[in-house]
């Protein structure tokens, strides 16, 4: 099943499942999703990103062991966990802006994963059972910001630097999280090209690893990390600018979207 969020002409969000070319109605709760009726077609649905307010957007640093080496940095012998606010979320059909406060914007294809359930102290063997399911995100990164303060939450967590989507794929229709090839196209120039067996720590590592110390509630999300191939890592490094457009695939999963703009 795939599942989105959308905005009614009224303002509410809602959820609603993919049918097709159509989507229905799924009401207001994640932890209840039922098909209704059929809202309109996807072309004309206001998309919003999957989970558009996550309680928590939990990140995964150097998940990837060439990553790591790309960026001068050592392979971690645990998660390296860091966070995003929700005020970075944005949907597929959404810009992200170049703050005027960087030069050195970057992106970072990533598995997201969906929290469908509340988890707390969850074991490894049992840690896909609460995942509801599965996305694509994109990490942008202020990488001067990032490096240049003592901790990386200004550098990760401005305005869209989260961008989400298209849907949800339900755990059910991906039951190995471990088989993904995952690529970053930007201009049309394939930069990232990897699969998600290439993580140093698995999907059920990383939740269990979040939950021995903190509770994850429904629709909380976690960026599981990026493969090689960033901007940052390239010599000389090549960065993001206005007029960029990126392209996020994840097989089995689908494509997220968004061009590079100014400030409004």
């Amino acid at each position: 099943m795939r599942i989105v969020s959308y905005r009614r002409d009224d303002g509410q969000v809602r959820f609603g499942i993919v049918d097709g070319s159509s989507v229905l109605d799924a009401g207001t709760e994640l932890d209840a999703i039922h098909a209704g009726a059929v809202v309109g077609s996807m072309d004309d649905v206001a998309l919003l990103a999957p989970i558009p307010k996550p309680g928590k957007v939990m990140c995964v640093g150097r998940n990837y062991a060439e990553h790591a080496a790309e960026t001068g940095s050592d392979v971690p012998d645990r998660p390296q966990l860091f966070a995003k606010f929700a005020n970075a979320i944005v949907g597929p059909r959404d810009d992200v802006i170049h703050p005027s406060i960087t030069r050195a914007l970057d992106y970072e294809a990533e598995l997201v994963v969906v929290i469908g359930r509340r988890a707390s102290q969850v074991p490894e063997a049992r840690a896909l059972d609460v995942v509801l399911g599965y996305t694509c995100g994109d990490d942008i990164s202020a990488r001067d910001l990032q490096f240049g303060d003592a901790q990386w939450l200004r550098g990760k967590s401005l305005d869209t630097f989260a961008p989400m989507g298209p849907w949800i794929v339900t755990a059910d229709e991906i039951p190995d999280p471990q088989a993904l090839p995952i690529r970053c196209i930007v201009n049309g120039e394939r930069r990232q090209d990897d699969t998600t067996a290439n993580m140093l720590f698995s999907v059920a590592q990383i939740v269990a690893f979040v939950t021995e110390a903190i509770t994850l509630e429904p629709g909380d999300v976690i960026f599981t990390g990026t493969p090689p191939g960033v901007g940052f890592g390239m010599n000389p490094k090549r960065y993001l600018a206005v007029g960029d457009h990126v392209r996020v695939e994840i097989d089995a999963i689908g494509t997220l979207e968004h061009d590079i703009v100014a400030p409004h």
